[in-house]
């Protein structure tokens, strides 16, 4: 087994992140060592008596901004010769699914979350090396924007999806949505599942399904059919 990729999380609330990351697919990849997630709470490293991370903006405005020296000083001791620094924001790249595969070819992600109304500029400027949106809206605080990321990034990292043919089908996987998934009965409710899925004919199932990828992608994304130049 190759070298796991770690997480550092940078957060004043790593609490919110405690049970996130022991559950489910996150706590199933911890135990068996592809993936290894430590929380940091920033407070840690602000040398006043009173652990104070934040003050008031220059050139006023409402709002608190993070102060530099914590975070270096959490940083510098965190980072490795081979770490990324992310710093989660509203105005950052916005993450894909391509970005998720190339953050999981990691080995070290250094996770910076916001707070307030974001941190000093100089931190962006001097330790940060890439800033992610995880969509276009604004949260409380960039620590479940840190979850996202690292779920959405934890999947692509060899043997933690119990199956790897999850990725091939999942939406956004080659730039369409997922198609329609159907169990056990084959009748309810008197909604029955497509005959084609029952047949037993792969070549006219995996027909069927890509084209209702295409068409919900049409229907809900059509955004997407544009970057791929898609014809029905």
């Amino acid at each position: 087994m190759g070298a796991i990729l770690q997480f550092d999380c940078l957060s004043l609330f790593p609490e919110m992140l405690r049970g996130f990351v022991a559950a489910s697919m996150l706590g199933r990849a911890i135990i068996n060592g592809l993936i290894d997630i430590r929380l940091h709470n920033i407070r840690e490293w602000a040398e006043d008596k009173h652990h104070i991370t934040d003050d008031a903006p220059f050139g006023g405005g409402a709002g608190m901004v993070m102060r530099p020296e914590p975070i270096f000083a959490a940083i510098n001791v965190l980072r490795k010769e081979d770490s990324r620094v992310v710093y989660l924001c509203p105005d950052g790249e916005l993450l894909t699914s391509d970005i998720a595969r190339e953050l999981a070819k990691e080995s070290n992600l250094i996770l910076l979350s916001g707070h307030y109304e974001g941190v000093d500029q100089r931190v962006r400027d001097r330790i940060v090396d890439r800033e992610i949106s995880i969509g276009d809206y604004v949260l409380t605080n960039g620590t479940l924007a840190s979850a996202v990321l690292m779920d959405a990034v934890s999947r692509y990292v060899p043997g933690v999806l119990g199956s790897e043919m999850s990725l091939a089908q999942d939406s956004f996987s080659d730039g369409l949505l997922s198609f329609p998934q159907y169990t056990r009965p084959a009748i309810f409710m008197n909604m029955a599942v497509p005959d084609v899925l029952l047949s037993g004919n792969h070549a006219d199932i995996a027909s069927w399904r890509r084209e209702q990828r295409i068409e919900r992608t049409r229907q809900r994304r059509p955004d997407l059919l544009l970057k791929r130049n898609l014809k029905k």
